[in-house]
């Protein structure tokens, strides 16, 4: 698989406007959060890449075996891959944004760990990281906002919390909005991502 295989949306981006990556949870694709984007971002470019995983036939970007348990074999392979397609999309003096949604949160995630340089600003809504990262001193300065909710039966809260401490001793400027809910994306999260890409 090259690259050029993940069903991008085209981005198209206004002078002065950021490049932002939108990575969909288990089961959407790059439509997810296509309508959201120009509403939050007027003018922003959206690069939106599908998954090339099938679960059951719910599109995902890494395998797993299990809830929480994942092939971290398939999960190296895939997150280089993507590293290599986000890279093809930059462009010098363009500010590169990302966000995800649970399964794409995990793999934005595991891409920063790797390749810490490759965004300006990260969005993680409801991750799970079930493993212990790596020290990455090249967070430092990269700013991060982790989102969950506090009876997420997906994402557990003491997870959220683990990977914002993490971020926070590399360095990085974390913002946390918790919500009461599960697993779902709230309004309040919405708003905070709008702020986190726009101040």
């Amino acid at each position: 698989m090259t690259a050029s295989a993940f069903t991008p949306i085209p981005a198209i981006v206004t002078k002065g406007s950021p490049l932002i990556f939108a990575f969909h949870g288990t089961g959407g694709d790059e439509h997810q959060f296509a309508g959201l984007v120009p509403q939050l971002w007027p003018g922003a470019g959206l690069v939106a890449p599908r998954g090339q995983v099938s679960e059951h036939g719910a599109n995902r970007y890494f395998r797993r075996t299990g809830e929480g348990v994942y092939d971290m074999a398939d999960l190296a392979l895939r997150r280089d891959k993507m590293i290599a397609f986000v890279r093809s999309h930059l462009t010098p003096g363009v500010p590169a944004y990302a966000f995800g949604y649970s399964n794409g949160a995990n793999i934005l995630a595991a891409m920063t760990l790797t390749a810490p340089d490759l965004f300006d600003r990260v969005a993680l809504l409801h991750p799970l990281i079930p493993w212990d990262p790596a020290p990455q001193p090249g967070l430092a300065g990269v700013r991060v906002l982790i989102t969950g909710g506090t009876r997420d039966p997906i994402a557990p809260l003491s997870g959220t919390e683990t990977l914002a401490h993490y971020y926070a001793a590399q360095g990085a400027h974390v913002q946390k909005t918790i919500h009461a809910g599960g697993h779902e994306i709230r309004p309040e999260e919405i708003t905070t991502l709008k702020t986190a890409f726009e101040d």
